[in-house]
């Protein structure tokens, strides 16, 4: 089943006027066919409004008659469904044009992304070093310290064992001196007694 031609459809609106209304009625003779207020008891104004609303309408009609008919393209009903499906494949493109778009620009975004995070992993790599490194050093340093540490102490303790072998001689030679004063006192006081 075809689609109907614009002028087929104007001949079909068109044989309805005609039927009901006869050609080249002007408003003046429209409103002489329906009855007045005064014959069917209803409002006057209505009825006008309502002619004129019809009246109106042809004139429409007339003019859109006139221009379907000098702008209206009639095609073959084969022509017309290849025009269709050229004109919905054209709709699909431009919908998949569309999806194409938006996937680029989630990819771009992706890729900026994945930018970002491989700058991020080269910082936090960097700043890792750097703290490896950093605690390398403290590592040397506290190993440094404990050596030098070692060395005060192993000086600290030759020290002591000097003093202490110092204080012993110290002590040898009071006790010498105490035992050589004893016997000049006893040598003094057994001249003088």
């Amino acid at each position: 089943m075809g689609r109907r031609k614009p002028k087929e459809s104007l001949v079909v609106f068109r044989s309805i006027c005609d039927t009901y209304l006869p050609a080249k009625t002007s408003p003046g003779e429209i409103l002489d066919l329906f009855p007045m207020e005064e014959q069917i008891g209803g409002s006057d104004e209505r009825w006008k409004g309502s002619l004129e609303n019809i009246t109106e309408m042809a004139s429409n009609l007339d003019s859109l008659q006139k221009l379907l008919l000098k702008k209206a393209v009639f095609v073959e009903e084969d022509t017309f469904a290849r025009a269709s499906l050229v004109s919905e494949q054209a709709r699909t493109i431009k919908v998949l044009e569309q999806r194409v778009q938006t996937l680029e620009r989630e990819l771009d975004a992706a890729i900026t992304a994945a930018a970002h995070a491989r700058s991020e992993k080269r910082q936090a790599e960097s700043s890792q070093k750097a703290a490896e490194s950093r605690a390398q050093e403290v590592t040397k340093e506290l190993e440094n310290t404990t050596k030098v540490f070692k060395l005060h102490m192993e000086e600290l303790r030759g020290m002591q064992e000097q003093i202490s072998k110092r204080d012993n001689e110290i002590k040898l030679l009071e006790a010498i001196i105490q035992t050589l004063g004893g016997k000049e006192r006893l040598g003094k006081s057994g001249v003088n007694g």
